[in-house]
C-alpha cells in the first residue's frame, strides 16, 4: 500500500488489506502532513492502481479522508475499480463514495 501525493492528487497503489496497510502505515501520516502544509481545498484520489482492499484498509481510508477534511480538504475518489466500488459504498456510506472517471471530470 503506498499513497503518492503530486500536487492536488494523490494515487493510491497496491495493497490496501491489513497487511499492506500495517506495513506502510507511515506513508498515511506522510502524506496527511503534505496536505497541512500545501493550500490546497480539494484532493483527488486516484484509486486505479489499487490491487486489493479489505474491511481494515477501506476503514483506514475512510479514516484518512476524514482528517483531510478536518484539514479544509475535501477528497474526491476517482477511478476506483469496479470490484472496489460497491464495497466502498456499503463500508464508507454514499456521500465518501462518490466515484467519477477523469473523463467524467472533464465533462463536468
Amino acid at each position: 500500500m503506498t499513497i503518492c501525493m503530486i500536487g492536488a492528487e494523490a494515487r493510491l497503489e497496491g495493497d490496501w488489506t491489513l497487511t499492506g496497510v500495517i506495513r506502510n502505515l507511515d506513508s498515511l501520516a506522510f502524506s496527511l502532513q503534505q496536505l497541512e502544509s500545501g493550500s490546497k481545498k480539494n484532493l483527488r484520489i486516484d484509486c486505479r492502481l489499487m490491487k486489493e482492499a479489505d474491511i481494515s484498509g477501506l476503514e483506514l481510508l475512510n479514516v484518512w479522508m476524514q482528517c483531510a477534511r478536518f484539514r479544509g480538504v475535501e477528497p474526491t475518489l476517482v477511478n476506483v475499480p469496479e470490484r472496489l466500488q460497491n464495497v466502498m459504498h456499503v463500508l464508507m456510506g454514499p456521500c465518501t463514495t462518490k466515484t467519477y472517471t477523469d473523463s467524467a471530470l472533464i465533462a463536468g
